[in-house]
């Protein structure tokens, strides 16, 4: 239950959250962060729910000793086990997908208000500097152009900021390492909860058998 809390937890942070949440907003609908955006928060969701019902079920299955529950409370750990594993391929497959296209978000909006006066996009990138305490991106003359003038906090520019680009990475690989490391504590418990569920159905079926439900002798 902790752990399908926890998954839930992370998955309403990363889809609710502000940084997340600035960057869909602004992205394209030809960008694939905002399908991986939504994408990634129902799965987290749906995932957890069945990791918590499988608990549920466990432990219910244990108290009134019904193979029917045990069984079910398998079924939703296998369940969750085919929907990790191939989360977790997906995230080592495509492990700089995420990083990427949320740096081109942030490229794309840089290059709109350097090429115009919007004041929308103008709006939209500030928001994003605030968001990620950074400052546009570094020129390597070392100098700042007027889109860092106008949209980046004053402490910011004053003390040559961090490189959005830079500092958008490594917030985003600090989050996915964390990510990736829950996907394998799942996946453990997962398997370690079908192998219990399967040893709780034959002891229950075998017990039944032998007439002795709900007698144990520990020895």
């Amino acid at each position: 239950q902790l752990l399908g809390l926890s998954i839930a937890t992370l998955s309403t942070v990363a889809h609710y959250g502000l940084r997340f949440t600035l960057i869909s907003n602004v992205s394209l609908d030809s960008n694939a962060y905002k399908v991986i955006h939504h994408t990634a928060f129902y799965f987290g969701i749906c995932l957890s729910m069945a990791l918590i019902l499988a608990a549920l079920l466990s432990s219910a299955a244990t108290v009134r000793e019904s193979q029917c529950l045990t069984a079910m409370g398998f079924f939703c750990f296998a369940l969750a086990f085919c929907g990790l594993i191939p989360a977790a391929c997906w995230r080592y497959t495509h492990s700089t997908e995420v990083e990427d296209s949320m740096m081109d978000v942030y490229d794309f909006v840089y290059e709109e208000v350097r090429r115009n006066t919007s004041s929308f996009r103008r709006h939209e990138l500030t928001a994003i500097h605030e968001a990620f305490l950074c400052c546009g991106k570094h020129s390597p003359f070392g100098d700042t152009t007027d889109v860092e003038n106008k949209t980046c906090p004053p402490d910011q520019v004053h003390n040559e900021g961090q490189d959005c680009l830079r500092e958008i990475q490594d917030f985003l690989k600090k989050h996915m390492d964390f990510v990736f490391s829950l996907l394998g504590i799942a996946i453990g418990f997962t398997v370690y909860g079908m192998f219990l569920t399967s040893f709780l159905w034959f002891s229950i079926h075998f017990s039944s058998n032998l007439y002795r439900k709900g007698k144990y002798t520990l020895r």
